[in-house]
């Protein structure tokens, strides 16, 4: 009998390469997730328009933790290329930050979100922050509409999510205010689900950072309108390099 791809999405609520953190730890942790251990990064700066700046950082990032990194870009998008097959071939698709609606508004338009969960029911483990976090949930609360609010995600994910969630005031009451299954992860945190299903969080939060990480969820076995409640939160270690060995 063939077991079907394990299927992992990771929603990076702040932190990381993007936010010039050069410990990496989330990248790492990324890249510990993939089947190969030279994985294909794939990286789309589409919420951002295809910043530069972005895509260098990710390239140092990534090639430095001794990946495979190349980059997907929208603006301007490239006839001769084909985008199908550069998500379907990465290990990994990451995701950065940005305006989420015109994100989701250019993927659809391209038919470009049917690959992206063609991919991902293929074993790519998705991931993003911020924008790139919200993208793979049935909701997600942004900023990239007047007043914040909520809005449609590709419904990868069950429930509504929230980046950010101790950094912007209004964004914690905002996800209490939903209905059902909800996650909000601040800075400095990760949450990892497989096949559909919270697994654990993670945090790199710098010990020079005042206050502590926050991770925050309604589950399934809660009622729909119940409080939410703070989710343990597992912390990243640097990995082993050679020196560290005898």
């Amino acid at each position: 009998m063939i077991q079907s791809a394990q299927r992992r999405i990771v929603a990076v609520g702040g932190g990381g390469f993007l936010l010039d953190d050069t410990r990496f730890l989330q990248e790492a942790y990324l890249k510990s997730l993939c089947r190969a251990t030279q994985p294909r990064v794939l990286f789309l700066g589409t919420a951002a328009g295809d910043s530069e700046r972005a895509q260098l950082k990710f390239y140092r990032a990534f090639t430095e933790l001794g990946c495979r990194p190349s980059t997907l870009a929208f603006f301007p998008f490239d006839m001769r290329r084909d985008y199908a097959a550069a998500a379907l071939d990465a290990d990994l698709i990451y995701v950065g930050g940005g305006n989420t609606v015109a994100m989701l508004t250019v993927w659809r338009e391209f038919g470009f979100d049917a690959v992206l969960r063609q991919a991902y029911e293929a074993g790519t483990v998705l991931a993003g922050i911020s924008a790139g976090a919200n993208c793979w949930f049935e909701h997600y609360i942004t900023d990239s509409i007047p007043g914040g609010g909520t809005q449609a995600g590709l419904g990868l994910l069950p429930g509504t999510f929230c980046p950010h969630l101790d950094s912007e005031t209004w964004r914690q009451p905002m996800l209490a205010a939903t209905q059902g299954l909800a996650a909000g992860a601040g800075e400095n945190v990760c949450v990892l689900y497989e096949n559909e299903q919270w697994v654990e969080a993670v945090q790199d939060r710098p010990a020079t950072l005042a206050g502590g990480p926050l991770c925050m969820r309604r589950s399934a076995d809660a009622a729909s309108n119940a409080a939410l409640e703070h989710a343990a939160m597992r912390p990243l270690q640097p990995a082993p390099t050679m020196k560290d060995g005898n």
